[in-house]
């Protein structure tokens, strides 16, 4: 394993006054209501705009996908998202979401290798507004009068962030909820952005996201909620140093989070923790980042980009210079690793919703519904063994190296003579001498 590392810059490039960071890109920078968000799409052949809901108002919850096969799961290849606007008033988030669809799209037409790579090996998903009730109400007051809670909740006046299910405690649940529990049905209360949301993480097997906020400078990590309800507490997942190296990859190759002579927002100094903090310990929340590690086999940071909410449109260059390297270094962190494809020996057809385990680490996942699968890791030697249902699990060693290209781990399983098995267990007998001699390598992770 190997500990942060704080990703440098040179100085000569990292700051700069105003005038020098006004973006040269010449991307569309304004605040775009919801009429014009649906109409920012440049490359029809690499991206696909659809919705996964509807909001309390009806106003469609539209995603703009990046990809060379737009619509379509492709093996192997992992799922990425960014999720803005959860908070109708935080606007910066959602203009950066349409800003980096456009600069996506002309630097792929440009033939830029970097964005070229990332198009054709991640598929990319980005929800610019999760609250679009909340933003269209502020966009009408604007930058000068939308204040610091006008907009923040949806129509119902329900605050999205803390509209999650609380696995943490409602469920008395182990970190291994992703792989051994199902969802309870969702109370009344969970509000039809939510709703729409979860559904949408459950359909894609996203890997790695974020969720974009304004108020603050800092990145937070899971978990966001305390064991508790402690007001304040670290509370680390099994996963905690792959998630401060998350945090860090973004806060690090952020201009004004990286500026060591910037002003703090309010009160809290983030600097003296590297612009990171674990949720638990900065105020408990129930919130998605917690909801898609638990869940889902997606680890998800919070982004807390600006002091200010509802920031002038003047701005928007400036924090666009701000935020596209941390952006794309962001996303190109779904390729850390290991990924694999989990088959049927006899059939060579994938196996839907294997469990795959990293030995010494209690957080598991699943594999995807052709059996493909992908696990975020530091660099390190690991020890990982894949099971499933009426199947031998199976166990392999598989090394990560620094570079930010996966591992292939793939998995060969054998199926065990179920009818046998079966026949065997209704009549109350033991499993026969064979089968425990195949079984014993394993006895304590098989089922």
């Amino acid at each position: 394993m190997i500990g942060i590392v704080v990703l440098h810059v040179g100085a000569e490039d990292m700051y700069f006054s105003e005038q020098d960071r006004e973006s040269k890109d010449g991307l569309d920078f304004r605040h775009h209501n919801y009429k014009e968000m649906r109409k920012v799409s440049e490359c029809p052949d690499i991206t696909r705009i659809y919705t996964i809901g509807k909001s309390y108002m009806g106003l469609k919850l539209y995603v703009m996908e990046i990809s060379d096969n737009p619509g379509k799961h492709e093996l192997g290849e992992p799922e990425f998202r960014y999720v803005a606007g959860m908070h109708g008033n935080e606007v910066l988030g959602r203009e950066l979401v349409l800003n980096l669809m456009q600069y996506m799209c002309r630097e792929y037409k440009r033939g830029n290798q970097r964005i070229v790579r990332l198009v054709t090996e991640t598929r990319i998903h980005l929800l610019p507004s999760m609250n679009p009730d909340g933003y269209e109400g502020a966009y009408e007051k604007g930058s000068e009068l939308a204040g610091w809670a006008y907009g923040r909740y949806s129509y119902e006046g329900i605050d999205l962030n803390h509209n999650f299910p609380d696995l943490n405690n409602i469920l008395e649940v182990t970190v291994i909820m992703a792989a051994d529990a199902a969802l309870p049905s969702l109370p009344s209360q969970v509000a039809p952005e939510t709703r729409a949301v979860i559904s949408w993480m459950q359909d894609i097997p996203f890997v790695l996201s974020a969720n974009l906020h304004g108020g603050e400078l800092v990145v937070t990590y899971p978990y966001d909620c305390t064991r508790d309800w402690a007001p304040q507490e670290n509370t680390p997942t099994p996963d905690d140093s792959f998630f401060r190296w998350l945090a860090t990859v973004y806060a690090s190759t952020n201009m004004v989070m990286a500026n060591p002579d910037r002003r703090i927002c309010h009160y809290e100094d983030f600097q003296q923790h590297n612009n990171i903090i674990n949720g638990g310990a900065w105020h408990t929340v129930p919130g998605m980042n917690d909801f898609s590690y638990l869940h889902t086999n997606c680890f998800e940071v919070t982004v807390e980009l600006s002091c200010d909410k509802f920031l002038h449109v003047s701005e928007l260059p400036i924090e666009w210079e701000n935020n596209k390297e941390s952006l794309l270094v962001y996303m190109e962190q779904v390729h850390r690793g290991i990924k694999g494809v989990i088959r049927d020996k006899l059939t060579k057809q994938g196996i839907p919703d294997a469990i795959i385990r990293v030995d010494g680490n209690d957080h598991d996942i699943r594999s995807a519904a052709d059996g493909d699968y992908w696990r975020l890791l530091n660099p390190g030697e690991y020890k990982v063994v894949a099971r499933a249902e009426g199947y031998f699990p199976s166990m392999r060693h598989c090394h990560v190296g620094m570079d930010p290209r996966p591992t292939i781990c793939d998995f060969t399983l054998i199926k065990i003579p179920s009818q046998r098995l079966k026949e065997i267990r209704a009549k109350g007998g033991k499993i026969p001498q064979d089968l425990q001699l195949r079984l014993r390598p394993f006895e304590n992770i098989y089922i």
